[in-house]
């Protein structure tokens, strides 16, 4: 036989010199060999030529029985697959044999390589070479495969004849270890915080030649395994300690991560090294693998009989949690292409959360460099340290994502610091990742669970509520469980639930006093509310064999919150019990890192005496702010590019001899600030309609500076520029004009300018938001609703750096995707800034301030969040006092205060505070006045006052209900703009409530192109919509046009039917769309009931 690549790919690891060949007789050159060497030579060739043939046969199968050449082609490309991954697969095992049989020298060879290609003993001084321990293993090795081949012979193999009836032939043919044992490349000594524990962590290689055969005689089936890699980190924990001997009570084995494997496969056993198969069969062989011996999974082997706690040390209890908050990233890398990479796009990033075999996986952001996730997580860490917290960010895409970078930390840098709030940057990519990162201990008893469940009330946390408690269930076995009919063992099983989490125990086969010996965990939100359900059933689930109901209160009383008994079953035998120890743990974040909320009435630091303790002759403590005249004086600039008329012709084709037309944007520079609008391809008169805002000051000598270009594939062309003096803007606070472009020979812009002063009230804020939400253009970004400045201050008692020295504290403020940064100040822990920030907010219901006091090269100090809804409850929309941080140490002097941008343009008065926030009553009448050019254009304004049948109490409704429309026509965007408001009284046909929708239909068109409809409302008589929408028509067109508006619900859930409420149809022409008004119109009746 021809020898094996493996057979020579390196020297004998015995050290002896290889056999001699004593099946040929090596004469001299030129002398034939004799004898029985010239028959084992033909019979070589017999077989060669034998396996040539055999190659070919597929194709004349394929030709005898008609079929496609694709079916060999197939066969091939899935053959030659086999084999690519069959090579590397021999590749790599003889590469790391030679690796393991001369590692002295080629680690001397090789040392110009990087770190993770060297043994753990070269990268890290505190890993140890253990060569002793290796020829312990090598000497033991021959026995130890003696005791692995009776093992399966007399204990595995008939457990698996037993499990199926089609295995009862099932066999170990060949049991054989190899020459090639388990090597240990270094072992680390752990320092434990125990007296009672050794920590060691083995770096384990396995390169092996072990064959195993199986055969299964009944279906000729064989198969098995033909050498074998794997390399992990193992790690052995002695304990307990003990002074009897053998000293060591018991030894408990685990990987802290999942070991990395390959396998080589004989028999119908080679199918899995087939492309894609490889990869599966290796991944199911490591779950089960990682069921067994990676965490929190771990093997436990007592050395002493009668040991306490057996359970305890098979599963101990977690070492804390750690809740990890997945806020942002910024800086990530562009992955999208178009146009065959000539165009580069964004990325649509999502990160994967990984700790131990806990893996959490964000939402995906599209089309986002600097996405913001805000997403907590909370995970169980087993062991400190060893474990790690690793982030990994990728790029959704439909067919593979791209990678983006990674993170890792050592969980023991979070248990050192308690709370880690950073940027880490990402390695194998750009960017960075901002995590906050809290270790909550655990404690044994109740006495601060009532604050930990205040505490996370106020915290909110996404896709889950954070957690008050962990419960660990000790599942130990049953006793006198019923049998199944005909007086046959159960296959019992546990299903353990606790709210709408639900775990699973191992299946016991043929037994009714099971023993399962396993350990579930669960995170807890509110214990005293909560219960654990514990079902016990046949493997089949459909046979319950007992079942237990706890509230989880008992524990809370119990001592050391813990239970260790036996629990009665019910819907049972008479005797049918359940042996399991429950543990609950509240999940406590040290009070030197957060400073939980105060009891209401005690908030303002300020409102106590001066403190006591104080230097004579120190300076008093201010109690609020003393900002400059300049302070909160800013303006907001609402720039509005609307259109541009005869614009230069700037493409040429065909060399120029074709003339085309331009590709125009504009460019916007004002205030240190630039915008963009976006490209109108192939017009000279294009309409942008798009809306910018930026905060401007009083300081003269101010200029928005406008620039039209034509958007080219290299450079793009000039079309024009403009200057507008923003002193006369802030002077006249309204500029609407057409201005005609310089330094070109034609082309003017049509610009819209407006000043929005800030007022220090609230009452006009929903007006505010709801003319905001009329004139938002499509093309523009959302309109700012108010304006918040923030004046920073001081601060006072910031923790120390390693206890004694002061830091060098900076602040960062964030509002939504704006931050700004104060100045550093050096080696203090009472910091004086004296700075001010403007921030433009959309919705101050919802958005907050978020504050960071941060030292250079300390991280995180502190942190305040500020929901700006406590500053529209403020008198005069502002709060001027000492804010308290987070971490229970140090206080923040700061001014913040709101003033709502009330557009004095757009109709809404400050009179009009008797506006009804009900969607019954709005009284809104938008109005559109019309004009030439180079005078004010049609602005949407919104005027509360009373019209006809706007009040219930003033016109009846009718008997199907009404329906609230605002039709007009806006001339700047020429379209025909309808907003569908509200329905109310609607009339219900038969039991069930309707789920209504509005169809609006412009006649005579009756086709889908006119066609237009709301979203649908489920089960109400009364919708609410609040809805626009549009149709690009001329306004002489849609002056002949009218607007069918029907009301209508989904027959049924199968049916396409569509159940007519009511309809009204308005005549377009007797209708002033330049003064349009929101209207409630009574519904009709119709006869005629269809699909719409």
């Amino acid at each position: 036989m021809e020898r094996s690549a493996a057979e020579g790919a390196g020297p004998d690891p015995s050290g002896q010199a290889p056999a001699a060949d004593t099946t040929r007789d090596d004469g001299g050159p030129g002398v034939p060999p004799a004898g029985p060497g010239a028959a084992s030579e033909a019979l070589r060739a017999l077989a060669s030529f034998g396996r040539r043939l055999l190659v070919l046969l597929p194709v004349y199968l394929a030709g005898a029985a008609g079929l496609s050449v694709g079916f060999v082609l197939f066969g091939l490309a899935l053959y030659m697959g086999w084999r690519r991954v069959r090579e590397g697969k021999e590749w790599s095992l003889r590469a790391a044999r030679q690796l393991l049989d001369d590692e002295e020298r080629i680690t001397a060879k090789t040392l110009y390589m990087s770190h993770r290609e060297l043994p753990a003993w070269v990268s890290f001084p505190d890993v140890e070479k253990a060569e002793w321990l290796n020829k312990i293993v090598a000497q033991v090795w021959p026995f130890l495969g003696q005791y692995m081949e009776k093992l399966l012979a007399e204990t595995v193999a008939p457990a698996v004849r037993g499990a199926n009836p089609h295995l009862q032939t099932f066999t170990f043919t060949r049991v054989e270890l190899g020459e090639k044992p388990v090597r240990i490349i270094g072992v680390k000594v752990h320092p434990s915080q125990r007296k009672d524990q050794i920590l060691l962590d083995l770096n384990v290689s396995y390169v092996g030649d072990l064959q195993i055969d199986v055969e299964v005689k009944k279906y000729f089936c064989k198969a098995g395994v033909k050498g074998m890699q794997l390399h992990g980190v193992l790690r052995v924990i002695l304990e307990p300690l003990t002074g009897d001997l053998p000293i060591v009570g018991a030894v408990s084995m685990f990987f802290i991560k999942r070991p990395t494997l390959d396998i080589n496969w004989t028999g119908m056993t080679n199918l899995l090294d087939i492309p894609g198969l490889s990869s599966l069969s290796d991944t199911m062989i490591m779950d089960s693998i990682a069921a067994f011996l990676v965490l929190p999974n771990r093997l436990l082997v007592p050395l002493v009989p009668d040991l306490q706690d057996v359970a305890q040390l098979r599963s101990p209890l977690p070492r804390g949690i750690i809740r990890i908050h997945l806020l942002a990233a910024r800086g990530l890398s562009s992955k999208d292409k178009y146009v065959k990479g000539l165009i580069e796009g964004k990325s649509d990033p999502y990160a994967l959360v990984r700790v131990g075999t806990q893996t959490f996986c964000s939402r995906v952001i599209d089309e986002e460099l600097n996405p913001y996730w805000g997403e907590t997580y909370e995970v169980i860490v087993h062991e400190v340290p060893g474990q790690e917290i690793e982030v990994e960010v990728f790029d959704k895409d439909p067919d593979k994502d791209d990678f983006l970078g990674r993170m890792k930390l050592d969980v023991g840098k979070v248990l050192q610091a308690g709370v880690l709030d950073e940027w880490f940057p990402l390695q194998g990519g750009q960017g960075q990742v901002h995590l906050r990162l809290e270790w909550l201990s655990l404690l044994p008893d109740a006495e601060k669970l009532d604050q930990v469940l205040q505490w996370n009330r106020g915290i909110t946390s996404r896709p889950e509520p954070p957690s008050a408690a962990i419960l660990v269930v000790y599942l130990d076995r049953a006793q006198d469980l019923p049998l199944k009919k005909g007086n046959k063992e159960p296959n019992p099983m546990v299903q353990l639930s606790v709210q709408d989490v639900t775990q699973e125990s191992k299946a016991t086969y043929s037994t009714n006093c099971p023993v399962w010996e396993e350990a579930f965990r669960f995170f807890l939100q509110d214990p005293q509310s909560q219960e654990l359900d514990v079902q016990v059933k046949d493997d089949s689930r459909a046979l319950t064999l007992g079942a237990l109901t706890l509230p989880l209160a008992r524990l809370l009383t119990a001592s050391e919150l813990t239970m260790d008994q036996w629990f009665q079953l019910s819907s049972s035998g008479p005797n049918s019990r359940l042996y399991m120890k429950l543990v609950m743990r509240i999940l406590y974040l040290d009070a030197s890192e957060v400073c939980f909320p105060p009891v209401p009435g005690a908030r303002d630091l300020d409102s106590g005496s001066p403190q006591t303790g104080s230097s004579v002759d120190a300076p008093p403590r201010p109690y609020h702010t003393t900002p400059n005249s300049h302070f909160g004086t800013e303006n907001v600039l609402r720039i509005h590019v609307l259109a541009a008329q005869d614009l230069i012709a700037k493409d040429r084709f065909l060399g120029g001899l074709v003339k085309g037309k331009s590709d125009p944007y504009v460019k916007l520079k004002v205030a240190g600030q630039s915008f963009r609008t976006r490209v109108v391809r192939e017009d000279l008169n294009p309409r942008w309609n798009e809306v910018f805002e930026v905060i401007v000051t009083s300081i003269p000598g101010q200029e928005l500076e406008l620039e039209v270009f034509d958007k080219d594939v290299d450079k793009d062309d000039f079309l024009g520029r403009y200057r507008v003096s923003l002193t006369t803007v802030l002077n006249s606070g309204f500029l609407d004009e057409w201005l005609t472009l310089e330094d070109v020979p034609s082309g003017c812009l049509h610009l819209r300018l407006e000043r929005l002063t800030p007022r220090p009230t609230a009452a006009e804020l929903e007006e505010v938001l709801q003319v905001n939400s009329l004139i938002q253009t499509q093309k523009s970004a959302e309109l700012a609703a108010a304006l918040l400045s923030v004046y920073l201050e001081r601060a006072e008692d910031l923790p120390l750096r390693k206890g004694t020295k002061p830091p060098n504290p900076y602040i960062t403020l964030t509002v939504g995707e704006t931050s700004y940064k104060t100045k550093t100040v050096s080696q203090t822990a009472a910091p004086v800034w004296e700075e001010s920030a403007s921030f433009l907010i959309k919705k101050p219901h919802a958005e907050s301030l978020e504050l960071q006091v941060r030292g250079e090269g300390t991280g995180t100090l502190g942190s305040i969040s500020l929901p700006l809804s406590e500053v529209l409850q403020a008198d005069q929309l502002c709060l001027d006092r000492w804010f308290a941080l987070s971490n229970g140490q140090g206080q923040v002097l700061m001014r913040t205060q709101l003033g709502i941008l009330v557009s004095q343009h757009s109709g809404v008065e400050a009179h009009s505070h008797s506006y009804s926030h009900s969607s019954s009553s709005l009284n809104e009448e938008p109005e559109a006045l019309g004009g030439p050019a180079h005078t004010p254009s049609p602005v949407l304004e919104v005027r509360h006052r009373p019209t006809q049948g706007d009040s219930p109490s003033e016109a009846p409704i009718g008997p199907l209900g009404q329906v609230k429309l605002t039709v007009w026509y806006h001339s700047d965007e020429q379209k025909l703009i309808s907003i569908i408001h509200s329905c109310r009284a609607l009339r219900p046909n038969g039991r069930d409530l309707p789920d209504p929708y509005v169809s609006l239909l412009l006649l005579p068109d009756k086709n889908r192109v006119t066609k237009r409809k709301t979203s649908q409302k489920k089960r109400t008589l009364n919708p609410e919509f609040n809805e626009r929408l549009e149709w690009e028509l001329p306004l002489d067109g849609s002056l002949r046009r009218k607007l069918h508006v029907s009301v209508k619900s989904n027959s049924s859930f199968m049916s396409r039917e569509r159940e007519l409420l009511g309809k009204v149809q308005l005549d377009l022409a007797e209708i002033d769309l330049s003064q349009g008004a929101a209207q409630w119109y009574d519904l009709m009746d119709d006869k005629d009931r269809g699909s719409s």
